[in-house]
């Protein structure tokens, strides 16, 4: 698949439910995140340009009492995961307001997978 992302998407530390918001049942975990879209891991084949409300949990966040968002958003791919039983499917978000915006970068701050390095001494065949 040719990537065409405008923005780089941010993998998560925290599982964070989604569903869908008016259906009213759990489509799966949020992946990544960026202000654009999401990833969700899902048990459910999703076809794409279905457009759908998502409700997002809102993780434990400082100074934000929300605990769901919700954004209306189209199924712009869907793919098998790596492990057959799940699938990986990528939504583009509709309309994404200024609050929703702030809690999105304040999710993506407080949670987002780092592959810190630790500094360590190097080994003496590495000098």
């Amino acid at each position: 698949m040719r990537e065409r992302r405008k923005q780089e998407r941010k993998n998560l530390v925290a599982y964070t439910q989604v569903y869908d918001l008016y259906g009213g049942f759990l489509i799966g975990y949020l992946g990544d995140l960026s202000l654009q879209g999401a990833m969700i891991i899902t048990e459910k084949r999703m076809k794409p340009d279905l457009e759908i409300t998502l409700g997002i949990e809102i993780p434990e966040l400082p100074d934000v009492k929300a605990v769901r968002m919700s954004l209306a958003a189209r199924v712009a791919w869907c793919e098998q995961d790596l492990s057959p039983q799940y699938f990986n499917v990528g939504f583009e978000f509709k309309d994404v307001t200024a609050s929703q915006k702030k809690l999105i970068e304040s999710i993506i701050k407080h949670y987002e997978f780092r592959r810190d390095v630790p500094g360590y001494t190097p080994r003496p065949d590495q000098k």
